[in-house]
């Protein structure tokens, strides 16, 4: 091979200084440099090395991304509780306060196509149950077009407009128990996320 290379250096040489020589310029190689830059491989593609191929640097949810996540939460006894499954993912900016606490906190540092089951004290999810969010309020106060039943949510407003859920705890001709917690608080939760996008 190196006898080759030395040949073709040689007839590269000779041919570039007959040209000099008779005044002749050479925009392009000729058809002998190409012969022998062939012959010596040196047209053939070279590939890098497997350890200096370029990779896609992913990059990493932080505060203030737009993170989208499909999700899957359940209860320490494995029911789910909710679900994107069947949905589009869940959106929200990462530190804004849009979703738990505890869950907003395991998402910086996570890229797109990122699994992890995240488990969530109650602390910081929905909070611990409140028994002074309990208020029994007179039957007459509830639509009698509103069939009740134990556990289901009603919606009520406060004395400065604010709307508020209530869920229906226990109820008799003259009273109705309404509990303003949320229906999760005092639970601790388990989330399995996968991260599909970030901006």
């Amino acid at each position: 091979m190196n006898s080759l290379i030395n040949n073709a250096f040689q007839e590269i040489s000779l041919v570039f200084d007959i040209g000099r020589d008779a005044g002749f310029r050479f925009p392009a190689p000729s058809y002998k440099l190409l012969t022998h830059l062939n012959a010596c491989r040196f047209l053939q593609p070279r590939t890098a090395p497997p350890d200096r191929i370029a990779t896609t640097i992913m990059t990493e949810a932080k505060q203030g991304d737009t993170v989208r996540l499909h999700y899957k939460g359940t209860l320490d006894d494995g029911s789910v509780f909710d679900s994107s499954e069947g949905r589009d993912p869940l959106e929200f900016t990462v530190g804004s306060g849009q979703i738990i606490v505890g869950l907003d906190r395991a998402i910086p540092g996570m890229k797109v196509g990122d699994e992890k089951t995240v488990k969530i004290a109650a602390e910081d999810a929905y909070g611990p149950h409140d028994p002074d969010a309990q208020q029994t309020v007179p039957r007459t106060q509830i639509p009698d077009s509103v069939p009740l039943e134990v556990g289901m949510q009603l919606q009520g407003q406060t004395a400065d407009g604010q709307v508020m859920s209530v869920v229906v705890v226990s109820f008799s001709d003259e009273d109705v128990v309404l509990d303003a917690n949320h229906p999760l608080a005092g639970k601790d939760l388990t989330f399995e996320i996968q991260i599909t996008g970030i901006n």
